[in-house]
């Protein structure tokens, strides 16, 4: 194994670029949850990054080809959040396109 980092962790050549150690599952069960400089439990915690997003819980009924679609893209990100970012791309790109065809025909029109 070539080590190409000075982090007490050795990074490989496989992941040349990230110079950060591994986090394992047991580094985020022993994290320390704090919201304005005050600590909290996970659940008061989750509720403030919540709030902070703009997250709303909803349900939807999807067509299965779609999640399946999805998931197969996923891996490990979670497809909902595909979803969510697909979503949003379309409605910036549908913003951007409606704004680039009205100064079009503003230009033409001059």
């Amino acid at each position: 194994m070539k080590q190409i980092s000075s982090t007490k962790t050795p990074v490989t050549s496989d992941e040349a670029g990230d110079d950060a150690p591994k986090l394992t599952q047991a580094d985020f069960d022993g994290a320390q949850l704090r919201v304005a400089g005050r600590d909290v439990n996970r659940a008061e915690w989750q509720v403030a990054v919540r709030a902070r997003v703009g997250k709303q819980r909803i349900n939807i009924m999807l067509d299965a080809p779609i999640v399946e679609h999805f998931k197969a893209l996923a891996g490990s990100r979670g497809y909902q959040t595909l979803i969510n970012d697909s979503l949003r791309r379309m409605i910036e790109t549908g913003h951007l396109e409606a704004d680039l065809r009205r100064v079009i025909r503003e230009e033409l029109s001059h």
